[in-house]
């Protein structure tokens, strides 16, 4: 699963894929992402054929994939 197009606004990250699936989530799911300015979001780079979106100035890398397939409610049961 490869990215095309991110984006943000004040309160989440948007993917969009090469098969034109768009989802979201909470930036506050990533504290990294939820603390940063509007510019150090905006300075990602996609890595591995577009399938890891990775931000080098706040050390925060995303797996497309797993953006689609990530569900809070379960990581918590399983942190737990």
């Amino acid at each position: 699963m490869e990215a095309k197009k991110i984006w943000f606004d004040n309160e989440f990250i948007f993917v969009e894929t090469n098969d034109n699936r768009i989802g979201k989530m909470p930036l506050e799911w990533f504290p990294r992402l939820k603390n940063s300015t509007i510019e150090e979001l905006e300075a990602y780079e996609l890595w591995a054929d577009n399938s890891w979106i990775h931000w080098e100035s706040i050390g925060e890398d995303l797996s497309v994939e797993g953006f689609f397939s990530f569900n809070k409610d379960l990581q918590q049961i399983l942190t737990k």
